[in-house]
């Protein structure tokens, strides 16, 4: 069974529906839900925000977070996630915020990736991963694959 697959099937066996905030993948990650037949039991929907003004517009990230922080941050991705699900009918949102590169600099590097995970009744967690300088497309296929990780866990761990 894919990651895909097993996040639906635990989804739709608790009666989560999912929902995707995301800058550096694009859509992929929901595009890797949505691949499965079937996905709508579980899925409500994917916000693309690869801009400052559509995490702002679409996921109410606060302009002061940005400022602060940077759009490659813990910070943001957090935001991102609990807007993501308090817009949605989801009952797991998962955030990914990065530079998939090329580029990068000394305190954000290529490679960097902050990841927000919300969860109704639980606290929003980040994370932050270095997946290093492997090329953009690799950087965001690694996104792809730890940020239905991260889902999973999440359904499966919590009560």
């Amino acid at each position: 069974m894919t990651a895909p697959e097993q996040l639906l099937a635990l989804a739709t066996a608790r009666g989560v529906f999912l929902a995707t905030a995301e800058s550096c993948t694009g859509g992929l990650i929901a595009g890797a839900i949505t691949d499965v037949a079937g996905s709508s039991a579980a899925f409500d929907r994917g916000f693309v925000t690869y801009s400052n003004a559509a995490k702002i517009e679409m996921l109410g990230v606060l302009p002061a977070t940005l400022e602060a922080h940077g759009a490659v941050s813990e910070p943001v991705a957090a935001e991102m996630a609990a807007g993501a699900l308090t817009r949605s009918q989801a009952g797991l949102a998962v955030s990914v915020t990065g530079i998939a590169g090329p580029g990068g600099s000394e305190f954000k590097p290529e490679g960097r990736v902050c990841f927000g995970l919300a969860m109704t009744g639980h606290p929003t967690v980040t994370e932050t991963r270095d997946f290093g300088p492997l090329g953009r497309r690799e950087v965001r296929m690694k996104t792809v694959e730890h940020a239905l990780a991260l889902m999973i866990g999440a359904l499966t761990l919590s009560p």
